[in-house]
């Protein structure tokens, strides 16, 4: 007799190069036999996230991973190859150091591998669901829109912000916009059906870790968990880094803007992290050892982040009692809106 496959929903945190960290940890939950519904993420959980919702095994994403030269995303053209003064320049003319083509591109071409190009290749089947047509995706990227001033769900938000078709946007576009961490990467430009052209940058300025994004408001309690996968270290970080490279300086506007960066992507998180219907569900990994644009991790730099995130998972899984949670978090019958 075959046995009905678990079911969660997941969210994973951004964190840039520590991302591997995500593919350990939904490598055990695959082990475990849990069958992921819903994937959310910002910027290297959503790099991860895309994979995972177009059905690429874990194992197989750690082969893909490994195999990569992290450097070569580490992309310039046209003004950022100005000898000495390229990067300053992008900086003042591009927001960016770097174009961020590169991961698009190779992202893109993994995507397709697996049948995936657009949302519309995402579409959710099921017909239990209470969402609204626009929600019903098995992937959801974060990102920060600064031109208006908030955070956007995409595919979500793609006709009520921008008047645009979800089905036809492409997957990867949207995973590129949420990985453009502020001054590293330039941001993406959007225009709107109206013509109104957006400036999209990291989903994780306004919301790292959205773990809530799939939480039930009706009242009724969740058909399965949401888990959430975080990876950067809390506020104050002692000695670990987010942003190695900015980070070189001790002092002045340099180190301020390092500083400032961890604050936002860091800060909003920990505070979610404090409330206990969202830290029984979250998976810590440790990732202490790696910044989050640090590219030239080696192999044994990768396969660190990989065990961290298995042990993290393993050691969570242990202790995980979904019964528990719902009689704590979400009694039936309670009017409660706090948790999934």
């Amino acid at each position: 007799m075959s046995v009905e496959p678990l079911r969660a929903d997941v969210v994973l945190a951004g964190g840039g190069v520590k991302g591997i960290g995500h593919v350990g940890a939904l490598a055990v939950l695959e082990e475990h036999g849990y069958r992921l519904n819903r994937i959310a993420g910002t910027s290297a959980g959503s790099i991860v996230g895309s994979l995972a919702a177009a059905a690429m095994p874990a194992q197989r994403m750690y082969e893909v991973l490994r195999g990569l030269d992290f450097k070569r995303f580490r992309d310039k053209g046209g003004i950022d190859r100005v000898p000495l003064a390229g990067p300053a320049l992008s900086l003042l003319f591009e927001n960016g150091i770097y174009e961020g083509d590169a991961v698009r591109t190779w992202l893109a071409g993994q995507l397709e591998s697996c049948g995936v190009r657009t949302f519309g290749d995402l579409k959710l089947d099921d017909p239990d669901s209470s969402l609204p047509e626009d929600e019903r995706y098995k992937l959801v990227v974060m990102v920060t829109d600064i031109a208006r001033g908030e955070l956007v769900r995409l595919p979500w938000d793609y006709r009520d912000r921008y008047g645009l078709d979800p089905d036809e946007q492409l997957v990867a576009d949207a995973v590129r916009a949420s990985m453009s961490i502020p001054y590293f990467y330039e941001p993406v430009k959007m225009r709107a059906h109206d013509g109104f052209t957006s400036t999209l940058v990291d989903g994780g300025v306004l919301s790292n870790f959205p773990i809530d994004v799939f939480d039930r408001t009706d009242g009724a309690q969740p058909r399965w968990p949401t888990f959430g996968v975080t990876l950067i270290p809390e506020l104050p970080m002692g000695d670990a880094q987010l942003f190695p490279v900015l980070g070189l300086l001790k002092a002045g506007p340099v180190h301020f803007t390092e500083q400032l960066l961890a604050t936002m992507i860091v800060g909003h998180d920990q505070g979610q992290l404090a409330k206990p219907w969202i830290a029984a569900r979250a998976i810590s990994v440790d990732t202490s050892e790696v910044g989050v644009v640090d590219f030239g991790l080696t192999g044994a730099d990768q396969e660190l982040l990989y065990e961290h995130g298995r042990a993290a998972a393993t050691e969570f899984l242990a202790h995980w009692d979904w019964q528990a949670y719902l009689d704590r978090f979400r009694p039936a019958a309670a009017t409660v809106t706090a948790g999934a």
